[in-house]
């Protein structure tokens, strides 16, 4: 079955790549573009409910408009959806990422002189200079400290994903303002520039490989429940955003096993070490 969320096809315009499997009103090779918004809601239908989110600097490739929306896909992860036309803006290579929980965007290289929004860990942007501790963006300023080079990764996917301890819980959610379970695995490993499918069901049929049951727990190592995914901190505690704490938690692993199990009846899936 074919998988929406994947799939660059609006209902009337598809992606050259699919010329040929289906049929279409017509085919493009699409607009480059990226999102100027700080943050904005992905959908699978235009003004449809939130699926997931893209953040600040996300490249994308428009294939269809209609009534202000634009269906897009992802470059990062191939994820398609409908966004507002407004949160899209000319494509502008990024050259940065931001890598604190949130920082804020700057008019002018001062952080006195107002703020143009907020941007979350994982936004990107290109920086084109630097004015005292500033760096400079198509969009305003960034402070230089709260960006790293995308050609520079993070070496520990998991030391991200605890910078947003104490995050809302969020579903859909992407950012440091509100995030879910799967959203907090993808960003934790996009930073450490490894791509990461958006949902926990993709995540645990094609990122990584399932461990025998007896395997030693590893810090990373990636727990999956239907519909649930947690990320190891070490041998004996997880880290997940989840709703029964409404944030990103700690929680004990065999605590955590045991009160998934028999307060939700989710099935466990089992364990994946994504190296």
């Amino acid at each position: 079955m074919t998988d929406r969320r994947l799939w660059p096809f609006s209902g009337r315009v598809a992606h050259e790549s699919l010329r040929g499997q289906i049929e279409a009103d017509a085919f493009t090779a699409g607009e480059p573009a990226r999102i100027g918004a700080m943050l904005v809601d992905l959908a699978l239908d235009p003004g449809g409910p939130r699926e997931r989110q893209w953040l600040h600097g996300a490249a994308v490739t428009v294939i269809d408009r209609r009534d202000g929306f634009a269906f897009a896909q992802a470059a990062f992860d191939g994820a398609c959806g409908w966004v507002p036309e407004a949160a899209l803006s000319a494509p502008v290579p990024a050259t940065h990422v931001v890598v604190t929980r949130g920082t804020h965007l700057y008019r002018e290289a001062s952080i006195k002189r107002g703020e143009v929004g907020a941007l979350s860990l994982g936004a990107r942007v290109a920086v084109l200079g630097q004015e005292g501790a500033l760096d400079r963006t198509p969009d305003g300023f960034v402070p230089a400290s709260h960006l790293r080079p995308l050609s520079d990764p993070e070496p520990d996917p998991v030391a991200v994903a605890e910078r947003l301890l104490g995050t809302p819980y969020l579903w859909g959610g992407n950012s440091g303002a509100g995030i879910d379970c799967s959203g907090l695995v993808q960003l934790a490993f996009a930073l450490a520039g490894r791509a990461c499918p958006a949902d926990s069901d993709q995540q645990r049929a094609d990122f990584g490989d399932f461990l025998p049951e007896d395997a030693p727990t590893e810090r990373g190592d990636l727990f999956f429940w239907a519909g649930h995914v947690a990320i190891a901190l070490d041998d004996t505690t997880l880290l997940h955003a989840n709703g029964h704490a409404m944030q990103v938690s700690r929680e004990p692993i065999a605590a955590c096993l045991a009160r998934i199990a028999s307060a939700e009846g989710s099935r466990y899936f089992g364990r994946k070490r994504p190296v």
